[in-house]
């Protein structure tokens, strides 16, 4: 498990095991504190909550145990943390930002051994061999990493601040756009367009990892489905219960408001209560035209105590404002253009954040290799 064959004259290579402390993290329970001054982190870094007591120092890097197991984040505060993420206690051989530079460079994901949720084990951690420049020198090679990582991280969030003005200018358009008013348009509410309908719910006995006919949750809503249901209950439930027509926009009801999927025709099956839709006839508004809308409209969804949710009473009262048929028609193909040209700029944007990346780790691969000047 080598990361270089050679290393540079007066480096060495080392396991983990003999150069650092992997520290397993631990419950909260015995310390949890809303108003405690230690913060409790997961294997994605972020606080958790609080607690009154602390697992490691500052200066400490976590990568995930469990689930985000390819983001190392470096710590500047005492925390505690959760069972999800160890903390990597560099010793006196490591400069500690070295250490963390160094598991940026590691791909984490060669040592998965999860099946459906990501996993690290600490015995194969702990034989990770990493090169050793002198002190000195890693402190070097830090202080050149600090200067071209500012450089790149402020490269990536003006791209990202652009993305997000060409995301904010396409909205405004839209919504230009479904603010007219004049002769000829007209506003409803969606429950006046149709009735909020939603699949008969699936037991998750009724269910399997594989299958016949796909079943959407909201998790896999718009993705690739993960669960199943027979022929038979998928043809007993549609003949019986509601059920998309071809063209029918299911939006998600909870979690993540107003992801949308036009419904194609094909054998699937939706999750109830989260996935919903309105039964458009099309007599008012066209279902394209009602695809954009959702688009760019106010969900205001009703919070819960954990995630938000579009209630049926919600979904109703929401206002849409619409044309005669005709223009519908006349303003979709507009409508089209400008979401087309929006995604080609995020595209671009996108590449050159891609591009970044590759810039990053083709900069540690060297910094560690003993290439760095």
């Amino acid at each position: 498990m080598e990361l270089v064959a050679e290393v540079k004259d007066g480096w060495e290579i080392q396991p983990w095991n003999n150069v650092l402390e992997v520290r397993s993290g631990r419950n909260q329970k015995e310390v949890l504190n809303p108003e405690g001054k230690y913060p409790i982190i997961g294997s994605a870094g972020k606080v958790m909550n609080y607690a009154n007591d602390f697992l490691c120092d500052e200066g400490t890097t976590i990568i995930g145990r469990k689930g985000t197991i390819d983001k190392p984040q470096f710590m500047t505060t005492k925390f505690w943390n959760v069972d999800t993420a160890f903390g990597l206690v560099a010793g006196d051989q490591l400069d500690k930002r070295f250490l963390f530079y160094f598991c940026c460079s590691f791909d984490f994901q060669t040592l998965n051994k999860g099946t459906t949720l990501p996993s690290l084990v600490k015995k194969d951690l702990v034989k990770i061999q990493i090169p050793i420049p002198p002190l000195t020198e890693q402190k070097q090679i830090v202080a050149l990493l600090n200067q071209a990582f500012k450089a790149i991280d402020q490269a990536q969030q003006n791209i990202e601040k652009n993305i997000a003005n060409a995301k904010e200018l396409f909205q405004s358009k839209l919504n230009a756009i479904f603010s007219q008013t004049g002769e000829g348009w007209e506003e409803r509410s969606l429950g006046e367009l149709g009735k909020v309908s939603m699949c008969k719910r699936i037991l998750k006995k009724q269910t399997t990892p594989d299958g016949e006919i796909p079943f959407y949750k909201i998790g896999t809503f718009g993705k690739k489905a993960n669960a199943y249901i027979s022929k038979e209950i998928y043809e007993n439930f549609r003949s019986k219960y509601s059920f998309p027509k071809v063209g029918d926009i299911l939006i998600s009801a909870s979690g993540t408001i107003g992801r949308r999927v036009v419904y194609d025709g094909r054998p699937a099956y939706f999750q109830d209560s989260n996935i919903v839709w309105i039964d458009n006839d099309e007599e008012l508004v066209i279902n394209e035209y009602l695809f954009h809308f959702y688009g760019v409209c106010n969900w205001n969804p009703s919070k819960g105590a954990t995630i938000s949710r579009l209630y049926n009473n919600d979904l109703r009262r929401i206002k849409i404002a619409f044309p005669n048929i005709m223009e519908q028609k006349q303003l979709v193909p507009k409508m089209k253009k400008l979401n087309e040209q929006t995604v080609q700029i995020k595209l671009k944007y996108q590449e050159k954040l891609n591009n970044l990346e590759e810039l990053k780790k083709s900069i540690l691969q060297k910094a560690f290799n003993g290439e760095l000047t």
